[in-house]
């Protein structure tokens, strides 16, 4: 009486072929929602990425003036090195032929 029936197989089969696809169901929006977060975590990243580049903009436009206050120092102090170079050699010139 308790004997397999073998016409129940079948249907068995038939049984697992909807939880085969509430499996994939389930594995489908799992994936969904992990896309979805990282969606979210590029979107910050992005927007810290923006933020950067416009403090880097802003500092880039700092170190260019920094820069040109520091060419300016050189050629004076150039100016001012190379003045008494040219003095002191005259110095010492007018001094030798005396």
């Amino acid at each position: 009486m308790s004997a397999p029936n073998p016409t129940r197989t079948p249907g068995h089969g038939h049984i697992s072929r909807p939880s085969t696809a509430n499996a994939a169901t389930a594995s489908k929006s799992r994936q969904l929602s992990h896309l979805h977060a990282q969606l979210a975590q590029l979107t910050a990243n992005m927007s810290d990425l923006e933020n950067l580049l416009r403090m880097t903009a802003v500092q880039a436009e700092g170190m260019r003036g920094l820069g040109g206050y520091a060419g300016g120092m050189f050629m004076a102090a150039s100016k001012v090195l190379g003045e008494e170079t040219v003095s002191g050699g005259q110095g010492h010139q007018d001094g030798g032929g005396k």
